[in-house]
């Protein structure tokens, strides 16, 4: 019966990331979220000292 549970466990889990994954699969969530946070960065890396190669 505990074996039962744990492989219940498993699949629920299972689901659970496979629900989360493809949601932010199928809203492109993941460069939306890039979309914000580039400027941020490229604000950061105008910045830097570059290195000059001869």
């Amino acid at each position: 019966m505990k074996f039962l549970k744990v492989i219940l466990g498993a699949a629920a889990v299972a689901a659970a990331f496979f629900v989360v994954t493809f949601t932010i699969y199928f809203f492109n969530l993941d460069m939306k979220a890039a979309e914000k946070i580039m400027p941020v960065f490229a604000k950061h890396y105008d910045h830097v000292k570059k290195e000059k190669r001869l």
